[in-house]
């Protein structure tokens, strides 16, 4: 089986959500015999040296990179407004990443192709026009609803009517392009629902994120008590809002609970910001070297996501870790949990007070948590599962 799979970014290291879930799919899909193409897009802010990159799947596949440069321009953000384009996917296209793709296609005959998100599907008609594969597309979340949630939450009016109208333009896109593919994969029921209600009339599966929990090692000896942390990537928007809205409003009330409680917040990309409430009991840490060793150390994880579509890697990687996870129910969208059983759900400042008092006062609770999470991933989140299905659908694909 032949795969070319098209990415917004290079998927080494493995390092935040995005790149995550398209390692393990590469990773899921060697394992069974796939003969795996990549072609990413390497968008400057971020870019992958490829020369760095020492991983042995990366060795075990063929890839392509294109250098882009992504950053938002004012200008081209102004003109773009009397377009009928997407400004959010249209920065990921250019005409010689277009010719590069190209290429690939007239000299490779691949099986499947799979784009990996909705900024790469500006490549679709390029595929179109010199592949006969089978096209699939990975919706990794619903773009749209993540903007028109930010909207919402824009106190500032202009700023809240365009990313409004940015919602709109990116509504429009995934609507319009939905229905050209031969097969969709959603990351989660509820985006299964919404992509439903796009109009869609092609055949439909939900895969979650996939982990190889060969990676995930617990080690309780290390774990230190009473602590919280918080794990994300610190360029994102949505993190951003929802750490913030808990270190102002939840924050200071937890803090009185317990003198020797410490709360550790870390994450590539850390806003400047964020080191200003850097004191006694909270902890700044910037980006970790090591994500698992980082989550391993620490007892309960703290998500207070309040905008945002998908599924969470880290609260996957959290629960695989045996954590405790206290989230709120925007941010556990999608995942197969049960609040009380493998996660504790918290949508106000009140719920979040009371669910961490209830796992300082009462540590078997937490531990029991944790020990629940864990069973859920491994009942749901295996590479090996995941990518047997995934391959299953390919072949019958390919055999229609």
């Amino acid at each position: 089986m032949k795969i070319l799979l098209i990415t917004k970014r290079v998927p080494f290291p493995p390092n935040s959500g995005y790149p995550i879930v398209v390692y393990n799919t590469i990773k899921g899909l060697l394992q069974l015999g796939a003969d795996i193409t990549l072609f990413s897009l390497n968008p400057t802010k971020g870019r992958i040296d490829i020369e760095d990159i020492y991983d042995p799947i990366f060795e075990q596949i063929k890839y392509h990179t294109y250098d882009l440069d992504t950053d938002v321009n004012v200008w081209s953000a102004f003109f773009n407004i009397f377009t009928n384009e997407s400004y959010n996917v249209s920065r990921y296209y250019s005409e010689d990443a277009a010719r590069q793709l190209e290429n690939i296609l007239r000299e490779n005959v691949f099986d499947i192709i799979q784009f990996e998100g909705l900024f790469v599907v500006p490549y679709l008609d390029v595929v179109k026009a010199n592949s006969n594969a089978k096209l699939i597309y990975r919706a990794h979340n619903i773009e749209f609803t993540l903007w028109e949630r930010l909207s919402h939450s824009e106190k500032f009016l202009i700023r809240r009517k365009y990313l409004a109208f940015l919602a709109q333009r990116l509504k429009a896109y995934e609507t319009d392009q939905i229905n050209r593919f031969h097969h969709i994969f959603a990351i989660s029921e509820p985006d299964r629902q919404s992509i439903l209600m796009f109009g869609c009339e092609i055949p439909m599966s939900v895969f979650p994120v996939a982990i190889d929990l060969e990676k995930y090692k617990v080690d309780k000896t290390k774990t230190s008590f009473p602590t919280l942390f918080h794990l994300g990537a610190m360029d994102w928007r949505p993190n951003q809002e929802g750490l913030e809205w808990f270190l102002d409003d939840i924050w200071p009330d937890i803090e009185k609970l317990n003198k020797d409680l410490r709360f550790y917040i870390a994450g590539k990309n850390m806003q400047k910001h964020f080191f200003e409430y850097d004191s006694e009991n909270l902890i700044v840490e910037g980006e970790v070297f090591d994500a698992v060793e980082f989550m391993n150390s620490k007892a309960i994880m703290i998500v207070p996501l309040i905008s945002g579509t998908g599924m969470r890697v880290k609260i996957i990687e959290g629960m695989a870790m045996k954590k405790c996870i206290i989230a709120t129910t925007t941010a556990a969208e999608g995942i197969n949990c049960r609040h009380g059983h493998d996660i504790l759900i918290a949508d106000s400042a009140d719920e979040f007070y009371r669910s961490i008092l209830q796992c300082i006062i009462n540590p078997k609770r937490w531990v029991e948590i944790g020990e629940n999470a864990r069973k859920t991933v491994e009942n749901d989140h295996g590479v090996h599962l995941i990518s047997s299905k995934m391959l299953k659908i390919y072949e019958e694909l390919v055999s229609a």
